[in-house]
């Protein structure tokens, strides 16, 4: 398909003319067994904190000192993540801090006695640093003598409509689903691009060509199966990419149990993957939304939202919030915060966030923040979002907390390990089916449980419709002692 034939397409158009679903009996069950058979650990590299969407029971690090990982690789679940936050790191921080935890894993894992698994967790409208993130891993791999023979790409995320069709990545907007390359998300000042068909996409960010890209399509999966795919896996060597199509969750079964398959011959691949991907490679079962007994933790005081997503959504999201009762906004002031004199709007902002009564939004200005691009508008977001983390140590200073929800990747990151000083977690689940997960804060590695069973709500800026923020805090208001 040229990038002229791409248009909006609504789910009927982008499954007619697919072969049906080929649905695996017992898939997740059978993966489980054989990741427990080859001894293996799937540990998740998220990029932000929103890749753990579609899990629930594992546990998330946010530091990787050599105690922090013994806790995790000790905890009854498969898999853990550890959130490395590279989205909004430079290049070089990236390839520094990729280093430093891909080693300590593999250290960790050998005294464990244990194989890890390491999945590299990409944003499903494809920003981020690849393929940067990847060539790190394929060198620390090559230099341990374990080279990867290839790369496996697979952004979607399902219950957020992002699904890849004859090799075109498409995000749900409204009813339509628009080819990625036409939406908001390529504009990113850091991280922008133009295809949308990902094998150009690839060409566009790697300079590998188009036509070396391998692909795995609907057709392979659906009617070649796991034997056809594994071959095709196989196929794939020298590092060659590999981009997978998935319409559901089923499509990825299949290339797992593929990959398991495949694994067992000693090829190996690197995967470079959305949410969607990541519960398959665990072999995590569905559960529903949590119930707000779920997720008592015995604490009183106040809530607090913390938003720093300027996406269009959340600002729609943010006005219908703003329409519960008995609510008070702190709103930050970015061109004022960006001034010499940002101290002073610190300041203005810690007093009101002080002195309100009841539950809190902080957030802020709704106007969005335009860079220079690249690392300047990197820069530019880790100020802001500074500025928010020394709102939150504020807050969290001088009134109890009863629970907090955090709005946008690099919010939710550093509200967690700075403004609450979060280290180890336990995601419990979601609070609507496959988007915006909760958090339980364990007690750190020295002790401190001052925040320990405190809810932490992340909420990715670019998921759910007009009034789900509004109808989470409506969920976390019902939390038993909050």
């Amino acid at each position: 398909m040229t990038a002229a034939a791409l248009r909006p397409r609504s789910h009927r158009e982008l499954t007619e003319g697919q072969a049906a679903p080929r649905p695996v009996p017992g898939a997740r069950q059978r993966i489980r067994e054989m990741n427990a058979r080859a001894g293996r650990r799937i540990v998740v590299l998220d990029d932000d904190p929103t890749g753990s969407q579609v899990v629930h029971d594992v546990p998330v690090l946010t530091s990787w000192d050599d105690e922090d990982l013994r806790w995790a690789f000790a905890q009854p679940a498969g898999t853990f993540f550890v959130l490395t936050n590279s989205r909004s790191l430079g290049e070089q921080a990236t390839r520094d801090l990729l280093e430093d935890v891909d080693s300590r894993l593999q250290r960790v894992a050998a005294e464990l006695g244990t194989e890890v698994v390491v999945l590299s967790r990409c944003d499903s409208t494809l920003r981020g640093h690849y393929p940067l993130e990847t060539d790190v891993l394929q060198a620390a791999a090559t230099r341990r003598g374990t080279p990867y023979d290839a790369v496996l790409l697979a952004p979607a995320y399902f219950d957020a409509g992002r699904v890849t069709v004859d090799d075109v990545h498409y995000a749900r907007v409204d009813d339509s689903f628009l080819p990625v390359g036409q939406t908001d998300y390529a504009t990113d000042d850091a991280f922008g691009y133009a295809s949308s068909n990902l094998l150009e996409w690839v060409q566009e960010k790697s300079g590998v060509d188009a036509a070396l890209v391998h692909r795995i399509s609907l057709t392979d999966i659906r009617t070649g199966g796991v034997e056809h795919v594994t071959d095709l896996l196989l196929e794939a060597r020298d590092g060659a990419v590999v981009v997978v199509n998935a319409l559901e969750e089923s499509d990825y079964e299949i290339v797992v149990l593929a990959l398991g398959a495949a694994e067992a011959t000693g090829w190996r691949a690197v995967c470079r993957v959305g949410p969607g991907f990541v519960p398959v490679r665990a072999g995590i079962d569905r559960r529903a939304p949590l119930e707000p007994a779920e997720m008592a933790a015995g604490r009183g005081g106040r809530g607090l939202v913390v938003i720093g997503s300027h996406v269009q959504l959340t600002t729609r999201q943010v006005d219908a919030l703003l329409e519960l009762p008995d609510l008070v906004s702190v709103e930050l002031d970015v061109p004022a915060l960006l001034t010499d004199d940002g101290a002073a709007e610190l300041e203005r902002c810690g007093t009101a966030l002080l002195a309100a009564e009841g539950d809190v939004v902080l957030m802020t200005s709704r106007t969005r923040f335009v860079g220079a691009g690249g690392e300047a508008s990197l820069d530019g977001a880790r100020r802001v979002s500074a500025g928010l983390v020394e709102l939150t140590r504020r807050a969290v200073g001088a009134t109890e907390l009863a629970w907090v929800v955090a709005k946008g990747g690099i919010t939710s990151h550093d509200v967690a390990t700075e403004g609450l000083e979060i280290r180890r977690a336990t995601v419990l689940g979601q609070l609507f089916p496959g988007i915006v997960s909760v958090w339980r804060a364990e007690p750190a590695a020295d002790g401190d449980d001052r925040l320990a069973g405190l809810p932490y709500v992340v909420f990715a800026g670019n998921v759910g419709d007009d009034t789900t923020l509004r109808d989470a805090v409506q969920v976390l208001r019902q939390v038993p002692g909050a």
